[in-house]
């Protein structure tokens, strides 16, 4: 396999060598509290489930779908723009169904890059807004992806000094995996610069609905004149607990989704019309369920930054998404986070995601998913707690540590 031209330009996925270890521990009867994936645990909202099952098994919707997407589907997500963000959208020209944002990314990707073009991406980051380009035949500039003057100032360096110029910037607010959000005036500097630069801005708004106070986080396509250069990318999987349901959408420039569109016309044949159905039930339907998502997980994060910090790994308290970015305590940083992580899993029976999976500036950190219950939050809070209080006594061989004050 690895002679194969798109194969040998992917580092190796780091995330599978954790995942085989919690295999192997599972398969020896470990109780492993898995706040590595992103999965929601959570259930799809009732009214959504009872419209898939209304709708399955019918000749007209047990077919080919399209696809873009429904009409219906489109123009429920443009319904949701509007209340939400205040955006309107044209739905037949200014918005896409995808096969959940991932998909669309890395079908963007495909549509829009040529052997050689340069993408510029924040370090850490989702891994397709990276690999997506890189399987596309395109260079990847890293920026770094907290959301203030550096990030500008490693674009316009970017912009100076890569050969060729780059064609596109993505951004990621409510950030995967580092929690950082945006402000709506962080986005008018981004357009402004796209602009100046002629650059095309994509946009990952997966995590728009998960967030702790009363400031939701904005569009970027709330900033006047941004649809010029802008595509963003939102998915259900979080804020309607649809993960497997593999539903989202891509909208914003009428020209970038055309091309979007011809791809994937080629590919797929859009979403199995019933679940396209029930996601237009989902974006028509009552918000209730969204608060309580919203609720469940500030309660986990809050179990998570409070039972880990006493546990003696300080966790920063996210403001959104529903992820913690932690710095590796101390003693351990110079492992690595992918040994760490796999110690971790080891002598804790606590499974985390380590950061260099979303970039080299990652390595110093781990990401903690909130896809436990609190109780359970709490469990692998004083597993934890008892790894790094016998730390210094058992691992003296393994790595060595620092003496603690």
């Amino acid at each position: 396999m690895s002679d194969f031209h798109r194969i040998k330009r992917l580092p190796p996925y780091v995330f599978e060598q954790v995942n085989r270890i919690k295999a192997a521990a599972r398969a020896r009867g470990a109780d492993i509290i898995d706040l590595g994936m992103g999965n929601p645990d959570l259930p799809a909202p009732k009214h959504v489930i009872e419209k898939l099952v209304e709708t399955a098994g019918k000749s007209r919707t047990d077919r080919y779908s399209a696809s873009k997407g429904i009409g219906g589907l489109r123009r429920a997500q443009a319904g949701y723009y509007e209340r939400r963000f205040g955006v309107k959208l044209n739905p037949d020209t200014q918005v896409v169904a995808t096969l959940g944002s991932k998909e669309g990314f890395a079908n963007m990707a495909q549509a829009i890059t040529a052997p050689g073009d340069v993408v510029i991406v924040p370090n850490p980051s989702y891994p397709i807004h990276a690999f997506g380009f890189l399987m596309a035949g395109g260079v990847i500039r890293s920026v770094p992806a907290e959301p203030n003057e550096e990030f500008f100032r490693a674009m316009e360096r970017a912009v100076a000094h890569s050969i060729p110029k780059p064609i596109a910037v993505v951004t990621c607010y409510p950030a995967n995996p580092t929690a950082y959000v945006a402000s709506l005036d962080f986005y008018r500097d981004l357009v402004a610069f796209a602009k100046k630069h002629e650059l095309i801005v994509l946009s990952d708004l997966a995590y728009s609905e998960v967030y702790f106070d009363d400031n939701p986080p904005p569009s970027v396509l709330q900033v006047p004149g941004a649809f010029d250069v802008t595509v963003e990318f939102t998915s259900m999987s979080k804020t309607f607990s649809m993960a497997g349901w593999r539903m989202g959408f891509a909208v914003g420039n009428e020209r970038l989704l055309a091309a979007l569109t011809r791809v994937k016309s080629y590919l797929d044949y859009g979403a199995y019309t019933p679940i396209q159905v029930a996601a237009t039930a989902a974006l028509n339907g009552p918000d209730d369920c969204i608060r309580e998502m919203r609720d469940i997980y500030r309660k986990r994060r809050d179990a998570l930054v409070e039972s880990f910090s006493r546990a003696g790994f300080q966790v920063p308290t996210p403001a959104a998404s529903m992820f913690a970015w932690a710095k590796i305590p101390e003693p351990f940083r110079q492992m690595g986070s992918l040994e760490f992580s796999k110690l971790l899993l080891e002598k804790s029976d606590v499974a985390v995601a380590p950061g260099i999976g979303f970039g080299e500036y990652g390595d110093e950190y781990v990401r903690i998913a909130m896809v436990e219950n609190e109780q359970r939050i709490r469990q692998a809070a004083r597993n934890i707690r008892r790894f790094l209080e016998t730390a210094e006594d058992t691992l003296h061989n393994v790595v060595p540590l620092q003496a603690r004050g």
